[in-house]
């Protein structure tokens, strides 16, 4: 866990700013698994301030074909466009990549599975694939010297598998931002 926001105030700043850049109702879970998923907020802290942002009108629930939806209200549009300088640059930035890259993941109907393979000599192959409708799109292996930690591996695919398919594409493209910090990075975590 890279930095875990632990002030209310900074996590209802964070889930605004996420909101306000989607600019798509989205479900509860989503939500929740967006702005958990790069571990800048627990669980826990993630639920007692999206409630609180609802109770307070920064947050409105909509209907649609029977399930509930969150959107910014516009005060909670106003508060996230006049707070969000309060958070890292950084942090804003990793997080609504890889929100973009769930919701894209998601949106395109992927399925993932992933296997381990005993091979001689004590080695193990994990296989990770990302299908959808129209056939596998991506499968990627690799050999390993302990099944312990080809679990490890596996578990961690099963677990982030939009993440992992996403830093796949950010290193094959040559987008290394993605995974490494660029040199204003350094400025942010010195302020």
């Amino acid at each position: 866990m890279s930095f875990l926001l632990r002030d209310k105030t900074d996590i209802k700043i964070f889930v605004l700013y996420l909101l306000r850049h989607i600019e798509t109702p989205l479900d509860f879970v989503t939500l929740h698994d967006i702005v958990v998923q790069d571990e800048f907020v627990g669980q826990f802290d993630f639920m007692e301030c999206f409630f609180e942002l609802c109770e307070t009108g920064a947050i409105q629930k909509t209907e649609k074909e029977g399930e509930d939806y969150y959107t910014l209200t516009p005060n909670g549009k106003s508060a996230a466009e006049a707070l969000q300088s309060d958070l890292l640059r950084t942090i804003r930035e990793r997080a609504l990549r890889s929100a973009r890259r769930f919701l894209e993941f998601q949106k395109n109907g992927c399925k993932t599975a992933s296997e381990i393979i005993d091979l001689e000599g004590g080695k193990y192959r994990l296989v990770c694939t990302c299908m959808n409708s129209e056939g596998v799109y991506m499968e990627t292996s690799v050999v390993v010297d302990n099944k312990h930690k080809a679990e490890l591996m596996k578990l961690n695919f099963d677990d982030r598998s939009e993440f992992i398919y996403g830093g796949i594409m950010s290193l094959l493209s040559g987008d290394m931002n993605y995974l490494l910090p660029d040199d204003s990075d350094a400025e942010d975590e010195a302020l």
